[in-house]
């Protein structure tokens, strides 16, 4: 079965989004833990969550991805921005242990002209303030497109800084199609090498994710943005191999693509077709 999903608001709570999810034929979704433009997280509801634990148990849904604010910067120049980035980060961990076992995912941030090897310095080091032995959630550096200077623009950035985390065996990857074929990782033509460089660079033991998005730019374009399934240049051909590569087929998909709950419900049904059962 494939186990796919997209990124659903959680405005309305917890157990809104798990009913969304099933309404358009998802088992599993993700979302943002606060506002991805602001600061301030929800006060937390604990028979929302259990709520929701209920029904993820009842519907079988996979693991969960939460993602974290796209503002937050580990690596930032300014130390009160990092500083409020663990804090954040810190919060949202605390109450994903109400939902335990599933994903936090983040984007590993921008070094702003301090250059690749600082801020791959500074994300390790946030990270071993953040993450603690008891912590029953896997978190996720994204890979990402190098847009300006983003951090995790290669697969060699994302394990110098895994390298530098005390507690590596708390950290995954979550690989974003789009992303990584704005990078310059032809997923197109030459899956087979791109994930044989992952597993050679990362180990392909610590991929627990994919976000699964077209791009409306060429391969190395570093522009990051997404395109609906089928619609930019990755295309559903390649889209469709990825999700069933056997060293990737039983991965959450989640999908970020520019669209609306009947548009997501729309590719979650095309990509179920084109899975293959074994």
């Amino acid at each position: 079965m494939l186990n796919i999903g997209c990124h659903l608001s959680s405005a309305k709570g917890y157990l809104h989004m798990g009913k969304e999810a099933l309404s358009i034929g998802a088992n599993t979704f993700q979302y943002f833990t606060r506002n991805p433009r602001g600061s301030k997280a929800k006060a937390v509801n604990l028979t929302d969550i259990a709520a929701l634990n209920e029904l993820i148990s009842q519907e079988h849904f996979v693991t969960l991805v939460a993602h974290a604010p796209y503002t937050l910067n580990l690596c930032s120049a300014d130390e009160g921005l990092r500083d409020f980035a663990i804090q954040a980060m810190t919060e949202d961990l605390a109450t994903m242990e109400y939902l335990p076992g599933n994903l936090y995912n983040f984007h590993p941030g921008s070094h702003v002209k301090q250059g690749a090897e600082t801020g791959i310095r500074l994300i390790a080091e946030g990270l071993n303030r953040i993450l603690h032995p008891n912590l029953h959630t896997t978190v996720l550096l994204e890979t990402m497109a190098g847009k300006g200077s983003e951090v995790g623009r290669s697969f060699q950035e994302l394990r110098a800084i895994l390298d530098r985390v005390e507690l590596a065996e708390k950290m995954g990857i979550c690989l974003d199609t789009c992303h990584v074929f704005d990078a310059g990782y032809d997923i197109v033509d030459r899956l087979d090498e791109v994930l044989e460089e992952f597993d050679r660079v990362i180990g392909l033991e610590r991929l627990r994710a994919i976000h699964l998005n077209d791009s409306l730019n060429p391969c190395g374009s570093h522009k990051d943005r997404h395109a609906k399934i089928g619609q930019g240049h990755i295309g559903l051909p390649a889209l469709t191999r990825i999700i069933n590569h056997p060293k990737l087929r039983n991965l959450p998909f989640e999908l970020e693509t520019p669209n609306d709950l009947e548009g997501y419900q729309a590719e979650i049904h095309l990509l179920r077709e084109a899975f293959q059962e074994l």
